[in-house]
């Protein structure tokens, strides 16, 4: 996700949470390499939305300064995890990015454990389930079971969503322990201050509601013309909390059925995939 040019007062987090802290906090740090983490963030300037971007637009994104954004694309380049468009002057990712992220996605066992899950789900349903995990300020998806033909939003694997807006990803801050949550709260509150009050009211009716009946509910939060329920999943000890979620068309969802007839099957199967993984 791109980030503001103008860096913003930090220490917002009494706890270290992966992705949470800004490379500048940890300048005296002996141990962290500066140069490598200037690098990734020149790599996560580029989104779906911004797929094509120059050194000017890079370092408007990242808030570095334009020589040593040169200095950085020039060598991710060479290294192929970026690509110049010469008749523009411009960049776009590379193969060597997308190399990088099937080992990790091969390597996911939950994805093995999840996806027949899922896909009984969906059958019983009707809806697209996916499953995500939290990635600094938004949701990533790291697996997705397209049954709903009317999902014009159909969701690719690696696409994200900001934590807030999607009932997936307020599923998920609130599968943390207060602490942590506290600590993703005051991030997103950081680093996007207008999305966060925004959708502050469908947190905290998704508060209340997950406290009542353990779920999070979007009347088109993130698409207005669709609907979705979430739930997360509890892993091993140290492993990231992840969540599921049912999405539908909302013309579909007639007489509010993703609540009435698909959070109790939302619900069991969450269990399932927690018994699979040998927590009940």
């Amino acid at each position: 996700m791109a980030t503001s040019s103008k860096r913003k007062p930090r220490n917002v987090t009494t706890i270290a949470l992966p992705g949470l802290v800004d490379p500048h906090d940890l300048s005296a740090d002996r141990q962290f390499s500066m140069n490598l983490a200037r690098g990734l963030e020149v790599l996560r300037a580029f989104t779906a939305t911004a797929p094509l971007l120059g050194n000017r637009e890079i370092a408007d994104r990242t808030g570095l300064p334009k020589p040593t954004i040169s200095r950085l694309t020039y060598t991710l380049v060479l290294l192929g995890y970026l690509s110049r468009d010469q008749a523009l002057q411009k960049f776009r990712l590379g193969p060597g990015v997308l190399s990088l992220g099937h080992p990790l996605l091969a390597s996911m066992h939950v994805r093995q454990v999840a996806k027949p899950v899922m896909e009984a789900l969906a059958r019983e349903t009707g809806c697209t389930v996916n499953l995500g995990v939290r990635d600094r300020g938004n949701v990533v998806y790291i697996d997705s079971v397209r049954a709903d033909a009317g999902n014009q939003h159909l969701p690719d694997i690696g696409s994200s969503r900001p934590l807030i807006q999607a009932s997936i990803g307020r599923a998920l801050i609130l599968a943390c322990p207060a602490t942590e949550r506290t600590a993703i709260l005051n991030y997103l509150k950081v680093q996007d201050r207008e999305l966060f009050d925004r959708y502050r009211s469908s947190w905290e009716a998704d508060k209340k509601l997950f406290a009542a009946d353990g779920y999070c509910h979007s009347r088109g939060d993130w698409q207005k013309d669709i609907h979705a329920v979430a739930v997360p999943l509890r892993q091993g000890h140290g492993e990231p909390p992840l969540a599921m979620n049912c999405t539908l068309a909302a013309y579909r969802n007639q007489k509010d059925k993703l609540v009435r007839e698909f959070v109790p099957l939302l619900k069991d199967a969450a269990r399932q995939f927690e018994a699979a993984q040998g927590l009940r």
